[in-house]
């Protein structure tokens, strides 16, 4: 079944958030002393969360993206790994992680049937680490990349988010570093999505400001084909080496944005930058039928019109997003809510 939104878009691609919490507490996501956390009672069970996902399979969906917060802080993960990777409508279970918990869960995930991993890694330099996670890290970072090799992720991503001033100069020494334990790196811009209460305009490092460095390093920067729907535009150096960059502040791809994001207490969100969503966990719990919630799904998604990333970008005076008085409302309007 394919269900097109207002735009013509379909939804191919889940974000499934498992856990709201992470270990880590990123400039651009985490950047305050405290949080309100989502109720235990209300996060979704293993079993919970695979009869939505076969929902979202019935509508078109064939990739399933496991995010959190961290979701490596969830129990027992690899059990739901492992009830996924046997969905046969399924044809790509991947997972983004900080990497901190990666060495101890690598081998068990690969077990389970995990596709592939993004390990989300802003820096290479301890120091630069602690200022920018405010947690002393990444030799566990670096050890769980490296046991992600170990147990055979042979297809690993990189996810570096760009903030200037603070690693804009590490370009060249991320793109070794993926070179060096076989990851492809993309650069993400810096969004103002919610829970980046501390940004502003300039602080953005652009594609067009990352090639242009990038070309300084390296010589010409070659552009690669990508799928439509991919968020990010892939570039290769002279040498060959690829990576992507991921535009969504400066150069937005709504309009071929195929992801639904679920949050780990079962709040459909249909954009990033959505300030409301749709609660799946009260029907399921209350015993909708499976006709019920699937009817309620394509509603949803046939009414969508949303192109939060371009909307933002033609904002005159564009500051925080959301007022920290508001986030502390409601958990979902989060970033390391909605799966980053």
């Amino acid at each position: 079944m394919s269900v097109l939104d207002t735009l013509g878009r379909p939804v191919r691609s889940l974000r499934l958030s498992v856990t709201d919490r992470c270990n880590l507490r990123c400039h651009y996501c985490m950047p305050e002393d405290e949080y309100v956390w989502l109720p235990r009672e209300d996060v979704l069970s293993f079993e919970e969360t695979a009869q939505l996902a076969d929902l979202f399979g019935q509508l078109g969906v064939d990739r399933i993206r496991l995010t959190g917060g961290e979701p490596l802080l969830r129990r027992n993960l690899p059990s739901l790994v492992a009830q996924l990777a046997e969905r046969p409508w399924l044809s790509e279970l991947t997972l983004t992680t900080n990497g901190v918990l990666l060495a101890d869960a690598a081998t068990e995930l690969k077990a389970a049937g995990l596709h592939r991993i993004t390990v989300s890694l802003d820096t290479v330099q301890p120091d630069r680490f602690t200022s920018l996670t405010r947690r002393d890290a990444l030799p566990k970072v670096l050890a769980g990349i490296d046991a992600a090799r170990r147990a055979g992720f042979v297809d690993l991503k990189i996810d570096s988010v760009i903030t200037k001033g603070d690693n804009d100069d590490e370009l060249g020494d991320l793109l070794e570093f993926g070179r060096s334990v076989g990851a492809e790196v993309r650069f993400i811009e810096y969004m103002d999505v919610g829970g980046a209460t501390h940004w502003r305009p300039d602080a953005v490092f652009s594609r067009a400001a990352m090639l242009e460095r990038l070309a300084g390093l390296y010589g010409p920067i070659e552009p690669l084909p990508s799928p439509a729907s991919a968020p990010a535009d892939r570039f290769q150096l002279p040498d060959g080496l690829a990576f992507g960059i991921i535009a969504s502040t400066t150069q937005p791809f709504c309009r071929t944005c195929d992801r639904a994001r679920l949050t780990a207490d079962g709040v459909l969100l249909l954009c990033l930058y959505a300030q409301h969503g749709t609660d799946l966990r009260r029907p399921l719990r209350a015993g909708a039928s499976r006709e019920t919630l699937l009817n309620l799904l394509q509603a949803v998604w046939k009414g969508r019109a949303d192109r939060g990333a371009e909307e933002r970008r033609s904002v005159r005076d564009r500051g925080t997003y959301i007022p920290l008085r508001v986030l502390k409302k409601d958990a979902h309007l989060e970033m390391h809510t909605r799966g980053g």
